[in-house]
């Protein structure tokens, strides 16, 4: 079994997205969580983020999450959506630091490794980070069933 655990800042818009979008493919052998690292445990996805996730079809009931030790020791893989937050992660969990990585990274999407916080801005910034989410999504999904 693959626990793949997304990390972005307040786990409220790039890695609630990531989290239900990769829930929505039903991969056999995953199951799928958030987190943030700077995250106040029980808020919702924001609104634009919840907008998006509804005009793709892809069902979401999220509260966010405080990245802990707990969740990172269930993980197999840590997927953040910035180099900032793979830093922040392992420099608070060192142990993380062989199965943490950039979505980007992981997926090997050439150029930039970051996906840009949409967090306060227009429902086409939410649109374009779900973008960019979705491609390396599918990218990490054709590894994971090739690592079977």
């Amino acid at each position: 079994m693959n626990h793949i655990l997304f990390v972005c800042t307040g786990n409220t818009c790039r890695s609630p997205m990531a989290e239900a979008l990769l829930k929505k493919m039903n991969l056999t052998d995953v199951e799928v969580r958030s987190a943030g690292v700077y995250a106040m445990n029980g808020s919702v996805a924001s609104d634009h983020a919840q907008k998006v996730l509804d005009e793709q079809r892809i069902p979401h009931n999220h509260q966010s999450s405080m990245l802990n030790d707990t969740l990172v020791a269930w993980s197999s893989y840590i997927f953040t959506m910035t180099k900032g937050h793979k830093e922040a992660v392992i420099n608070r969990f060192p142990n993380a630091q062989s199965k943490t990585y950039t979505l980007k990274e992981f997926a090997r999407l050439d150029g930039n490794l970051d996906i840009v916080d949409p967090f306060g801005g227009s429902i086409e910034e939410y649109r374009s980070a779900f973008s960019d989410i979705q491609e390396a999504i599918e990218k990490v999904a054709e590894i994971l069933e090739k690592s079977k």
